[in-house]
């Protein structure tokens, strides 16, 4: 049976790899058909952001329906916060529910900023964010290579699918999907023996990482049977690595969350600041002496696997009468990553303790330090109202799940994959154990160790990740992670395609450990 699935998956990955090509250009594309029109008549010119997703999860729900990812159009829905969920099973398995392994696959269907206008007159007018490739002949390609952090040769570009969000993270959206439909197609060979698949495309992840989860977390697992509890994440996110190669198998990440600092001061004319308190000039003291602890890495932990802890000013906000005055309020924002071993309240009060902070509140200013509050309505309507702190994860390779991802890879993707040693971002024959250097859906998952809102049975094998517990949690998804955010951002449809097949290959591998 085990050789009958590794070959149908291989086969029905290549066979629907025209499918899903067809369903993630047409993700990418629906933006187009609201970001110029108006308001008034239907426009949306935020379509594809953060809580700005209804029209691409609306026809990504009718293409699951359209194309039997699903056994019944009920088995696909929106939950309160605006979530995509779909789940496949096989009732005729003579296993109870109960005893099952929940196995969730999730990937955000956000994206940042197309920034249209850059793409079409940086790339020579051959691309379009939301079109993809328009006229090759018009492609600046040194312009494009300079920008990305990986491209095949011109003789593979025929390959490549382009446009916002295609390598972050439509792509795994449009895997699970497929993946999900194949797994029916082949249940009567034991696809999906003992295992409730759940496909979840999430919402704001951009904006507020693990929104989409967390909300599942905390609103529908609380009390919950077995059956609806994860024994494993699948996060189909980009995982691969311009150097390290394609399609890794990632296994932890950093945490992330967001320190403000808000420095009021007095306004006065500009030909005469002794008058006023500025706090632009303050504020910018705070800056340059928060980067120089960075660069010595003071108060900074680091870790074997995920690395070092990294703090960025990374927004501002400037309050001022006009450009000959001294400004009345700054405030400012910096993005902390946070390692294994590093604390979100230490990282606050090692910015807190700036000696540009003590000083500033010295000389008359009000400085305050906090994390913020996230407090945007999701496209469904659903505000999240959360702390801006997204908690980090590790799980140990040794994990059942890790073991069962490796052999879905040398299964289903080392057969078809030649052996291409050195750099580079293609794809690897061996499987590549690795992490994450930017966040995914991930944060979302896990829950203080002394959380006892629900319980989790042993069986399922949560994972302790310092202050935090959750299930199994892993990567593997088309995408080349310094490609993302950028203009230019492209997929190979060839990682794709074994993103599907390994994805489908874990789903009985896992249920069957």
């Amino acid at each position: 049976m085990a050789d009958i699935l590794d070959r149908e998956i291989r086969r029905l990955a290549a066979r629907d790899l025209p499918l899903a090509a067809e369903l993630l250009r047409e993700a990418i594309r629906i933006p187009h058909d609201y970001v110029n029109r108006p308001v008034e008549a239907g426009g949306d010119p935020l379509c594809g952001l953060s809580n700005h997703e209804g029209p691409r999860l609306l026809g990504l729900r009718n293409a699951i329906v359209q194309h039997r990812a699903v056994r019944d159009p009920q088995d696909v829905w929106f939950d309160a916060f605006g979530n995509l969920r779909w789940t496949v099973q096989d009732p005729s398995d003579g296993i109870a529910p109960a005893d099952k392994k929940v196995i969730w696959l999730d990937g955000h269907s956000d994206t940042v900023r197309a920034l249209r206008d850059g793409w079409r007159t940086k790339t020579g007018g051959g691309l379009d964010p939301y079109l993809g490739m328009v006229d090759a002949a018009r492609v600046d390609r040194e312009f494009v290579r300079g920008e990305l952090g990986w491209l095949p040769a011109d003789s593979d570009w025929h390959h490549l699918l382009w446009g916002r969000g295609s390598a972050d993270q439509l792509a795994g959206v449009v895997s699970q999907v497929i993946a999900t439909r194949i797994l029916l197609e082949l249940a009567p060979h034991g696809a999906l023996k003992g295992a409730i698949v759940v496909g979840i495309a999430t919402v704001a992840e951009e904006d507020n990482d693990g929104g989409g989860p967390k909300h599942i977390v905390d609103c529908e697992l609380p009390g919950a049977a077995p059956e609806r509890i994860p024994d494993v994440v699948v996060l189909t996110e980009g995982t691969g690595d311009a150097v390290k190669g394609a399609l890794g198998i990632y296994r932890g990440q950093r945490g992330r969350m967001q320190i403000e600092v808000e420095v009021r001061g007095k306004s006065c004319h500009g030909s005469m600041p002794w008058m006023g308190l500025n706090p632009l000039e303050w504020g910018g003291r705070i800056v340059a002496e928060a980067a120089a602890a960075y660069e010595r890495r003071d108060g900074f932990a680091d870790h074997a696997f995920l690395g070092h802890g990294t703090r960025t000013a990374s927004w501002a906000h400037l309050d001022t009468p006009s450009d000959c005055a001294v400004p009345e309020r700054l405030v400012l924002r910096f993005d902390r990553r946070l390692t294994v071993g590093e604390a979100p309240e230490q990282a606050v009060a090692d910015v807190e303790a700036l000696p540009a902070v003590a000083e500033a509140r010295g000389a008359g200013l009000q400085v305050t330090v906090t994390v913020p509050q996230y407090r945007e309505r999701t496209w469904a309507g659903r505000l999240a109202d959360n702390p801006q702190i997204y908690p980090g994860w590790v799980t140990p390779e040794d994990h059942p799940a890790i073991a069962a991802a490796v052999e879905a890879y040398r299964r289903v993707v080392s057969p078809e994959v030649e052996d291409r040693p050195g750099p580079g971002g293609h794809l690897r024959k061996v499987p590549r154990v690795d992490r994450w250097i930017f966040s995914t859906d991930g944060v979302g998952v896990p829950v203080p160790v002394d959380d006892t809102r629900f319980a989790v049975p042993a069986a399922k094998r949560w994972v302790v990740s310092g202050p935090v517990k959750h299930p199994a949690m892993f990567g593997i998804g088309a995408g080349v992670e310094q490609n993302t955010h950028k203009i230019g951002e492209n997929v190979d449809l060839r990682e794709l395609r074994f993103a599907i097949a390994a994805i489908a290959r874990f789903v009985p591998l896992f249920a069957g450990s």
